[in-house]
């Protein structure tokens, strides 16, 4: 185990497992050198189905260049339907190839356009639209550029096999997505990403642990202020002004129009006579659309988590296995072979005459350690685990019941694994990187043990 990137660790990422020096090098020098393709759990009918019963066609959909939302509003555009009738069940990035499911309300295979940068393969169709979380996960194939230290992959690899901890005889086999046998299961903590608190501008668990804390003015200047270097300059300027003058007027003069959702709350604050008080500074932040909303409160969910794996990391608890006090999940049973997926509406507290049997299911990859993602409705773990748990939202100034919370910021909370298992195979030439994730997982988490650099080059 080693310190963690500084830009990791200001999002509580703290450690890697791994002791190797990285191989060093950068991901997404070209878009064909990250490649993302859904693992689907998805049913459709033929495509001569009544379409009165199955007014939904799918079709799967090979983007390059395009992010799903971009490319949701041209193929609705084209087909002049509201973007409301196209529909899918994961949003992927546009520096990559990623291979993912649509849906679209009432349209034919005759009426979807050619658009550049796009292969479509109609499927049939369904009685209802795509939703998120219609997958099982995610298939990655990740080209590094330039690695310094290619011959320290396998030094890795064999650190991670230890830390995932499965027994000899379920260690290697075919990964979830097809491949050949020469994969190996290895392991990481089930950290959240750079992503989700964004990559140059992590910011998103602020202004999310102020919410937690009833501080709207805290969470709005949260998401207005703090300017970073990764910003352009004129970006920089603009926030330092909000953070120094709250001139609302002014500010609108200054911040730069592609900076729309600042620019809506900006806006709420000018529209406001008088000096903004909490509700004032509330109706801002409501301002932005209902999915960032959420994914504030998300984040600091998410950064808590990340402090408490890093945590259980220090104190030296396994992550492959319970120690009393313990709450596991158990799989899904309807997970594609080779993918491992916990199923957080199945959970176990572990107490002392229940570890032996609980750490055999973990050995075989039929149950997960887990820690939780706080809110309202949850229950922290006894034991030592427990200890950490409540540690960690000490530390925070937070509590379960903070999570109470008006609108779209409300939650309820969940459980998810500490543990990340995946059939990895390693390619030399050029360095690769192949396996698959389960829904809600992140591939920079696997990345991260083996370059050892900058998120910002994990991509």
């Amino acid at each position: 185990m080693r310190p963690g990137h500084p830009t990791e660790q200001a999002v509580g990422m703290e450690y890697y497992v791994s002791d190797a020096d990285g191989v060093g090098g950068r991901l997404r020098e070209d878009d064909a050198d990250f490649r993302v393709r859904e693992l689907e759990r998805f049913d459709t009918e033929p495509v001569d189905a009544p379409t009165d019963a199955y007014p939904h066609l799918v079709f799967r959909a090979t983007l390059q260049g395009w992010d799903t939302n971009d490319f949701a509003s041209r193929l609705s555009d084209a087909l002049g339907i509201s973007r409301e009738r196209v529909n899918w069940a994961g949003t992927k990035d546009k520096y990559a190839v990623t291979t993912q499911l649509f849906s679209v309300y009432g349209a034919d295979p005759a009426d979807l356009p050619e658009i550049d940068g796009v292969e479509i393969e109609v499927l049939g169709r369904a009685g209802r639209n795509l939703e998120f979380g219609d997958l099982a996960g995610n298939a990655f194939e990740l080209v590094v550029t330039d690695p310094e230290r290619p011959e320290n992959a396998a030094a890795i690899t064999d650190a991670l096999c230890e830390f995932g901890g499965l027994d000899e005889r379920h260690r290697s086999g075919g990964s979830a997505d097809g491949s050949s046998e020469d994969a190996t299961s290895i392991g990481v903590p089930n950290f959240f990403g750079q992503q989700r608190f964004g990559s140059r501008r992590p910011v998103t668990h602020k202004v999310g642990l102020a919410i937690a804390r009833d501080d709207w003015e805290g969470a709005v200047m949260a998401y207005l202020g703090n300017p970073t270097e990764a910003e352009p300059e004129s970006t920089q300027e603009a926030r330092t002004f909000v953070e120094e003058t709250r001139d609302w007027q002014e500010a609108l003069e200054r911040v730069p129009h592609r900076l729309r959702y600042e620019r809506s709350m900006i806006h709420a604050l000018a529209e406001y006579d008088g000096e903004p008080g909490p509700e004032e500074f509330r109706e801002a932040l409501e301002r932005v659309p209902s999915n960032l909303q959420r994914l504030f409160v998300h984040a600091a969910q998410s950064y808590a988590f990340n402090l408490m794996l890093s945590e259980r990391l220090e104190r030296g608890l396994p992550f492959d296995r319970p120690v009393e006090g313990d709450v596991v999940c158990f799989s899904d049973t309807d997970a594609p072979d080779g993918l491992a997926l916990p199923d957080t509406d199945r959970l176990q507290r572990v107490d002392e005459r229940r570890v032996d049997s609980v750490t055999r299911h973990c050995e075989r990859g039929r149950a997960f350690v887990t820690a939780p993602l706080v809110g309202t409705e949850t229950e922290l773990a006894d034991g030592e685990q427990g200890e950490i748990e409540r540690a960690v939202l000490d530390d925070l100034g937070l509590e379960p019941a903070d999570f109470d919370l008006p609108g779209e910021f409300d939650s309820t909370g969940t459980r998810r694994a500490v543990l990340l298992r995946t059939d990895l195979r390693l390619e030399t030439e050029p360095l690769t990187l192949e396996f698959a994730l389960p829904k809600g997982s992140y591939a920079t988490v696997v990345s991260r043990e083996y370059l050892k650099v900058n998120s910002v080059d994990l991509g």
